[in-house]
């Protein structure tokens, strides 16, 4: 795709959408909790990671760190937007290592995988989470199924790739039904930084 046909296909997007680009970054309260959230936007050219959702995720964790304030990434992706070459794989090391100055500053990030999360968001950020919860059934991986059976000439397990998979196998630490994450997440923030006083 050379650059003219991705200059347009970006304008229509941001036009349906009404977003300038995949992700939305957000700051408010979980159950009384201060947090910084980070959610994709698959119907922006699938979720795809490039320079801009890079930046923005690197600024919100910026602000966790400034703040010490927990964050929270949705993630709803197809990966890299290749469509940016070199500049969108950069992504990948720029988050991943914001993400472990956030570690070092022992404020938690918890990563939600919903469906699907794949290529270099799977194998970056999403995967980084103090912890990794997804919602039942989504599709979790770097490469796809028919992709992975094309190249090892197996065929692949029954619900491989799907997050109660990867939850049996200990790449996820729990699957969550959406409608149940927000309780489960302030109980988890409790876990990691102590209980805050909530309204009766």
């Amino acid at each position: 795709m050379d650059q003219k046909s991705y200059r347009d296909r970006l304008a229509a997007t941001q036009a349906v959408t009404h977003m300038k680009d995949a992700l939305i970054s957000a700051t408010g309260t979980l159950e009384g909790r201060r947090v910084n959230i980070c959610a994709m936007e698959p119907k922006f050219i699938g979720g795809s990671m490039g320079a801009v959702m890079g930046e923005k995720i690197t600024r919100a964790i910026e602000r966790c760190i400034d703040a010490r304030v927990p964050l929270l990434i949705v993630s709803a992706s197809g990966g890299a937007r290749m469509q940016e070459g070199a500049v969108s794989l950069m992504q990948m090391a720029k988050v991943s290592s914001a993400l472990m100055r956030l570690d070092e500053a022992a404020i938690p990030y918890i990563s939600i995988l919903t469906d699907p999360t794949t290529g270099g968001v799977t194998a970056s950020l999403a995967m980084l989470g103090d912890l990794n919860i997804a919602e039942p059934g989504a599709l979790i991986g770097f490469a796809g199924p028919r992709v992975i059976e094309q190249t090892i000439r197996q065929k692949l397990p029954e619900g491989f790739q799907r997050s109660e998979f990867l939850l049996k196998h200990g790449i996820l630490d729990a699957v969550i039904p959406r409608g149940e994450m927000k309780p489960w997440i302030a109980k988890a923030l409790d876990f990691f930084v102590g209980p805050v006083e909530r309204a009766a």
